[in-house]
């Protein structure tokens, strides 16, 4: 049974930075493409960004490029998610999901992602 528990959320001011970490147990996280959504109060969950199996290829939502960054660590089967510059629009509860399907690429449909964390909360106050 593959799990996913994500942790590093918090609340922090305008221009502050953050770090979210995402640990899959159960599997090897080198069998998924990873990739981190957000959903605010209200709205949709949305993509943010997006990783590939060996990390050699990442995609991210145009509304965090530049400030986020999607590494991985797959000798400690971690996905991460460092937020600078982060704004109050950033405010949402974070997930990971990892996708067993795709191979070589990333996903960035909502829906192609067969596993998912509990999500953890990012507050951002202005």
């Amino acid at each position: 049974q593959v799990q996913l528990v994500e942790s590093g959320g918090g609340l922090v001011k305008a221009g502050d930075s953050l770090g979210l970490s995402c640990v899959v147990t159960g599997r090897p996280s080198s069998e998924y493409a990873m990739g981190w959504f957000r959903q605010a109060p209200g709205k949709e969950r949305e993509f943010v960004a997006g990783i590939s199996r060996g990390g050699e290829s990442t995609y991210y939502a145009d509304s965090v490029k530049g400030r986020f960054t999607i590494s991985r660590d797959n000798t400690k089967n971690t996905v991460y998610l460092q937020m600078n510059d982060l704004k109050p629009e950033d405010t949402a509860v974070y997930y990971c999901a990892a996708d067993s399907y795709i191979m070589h690429s990333v996903c960035v449909l909502l829906d192609e992602y067969n596993y998912w964390g509990q999500g953890t909360q990012v507050t951002v106050s202005s």
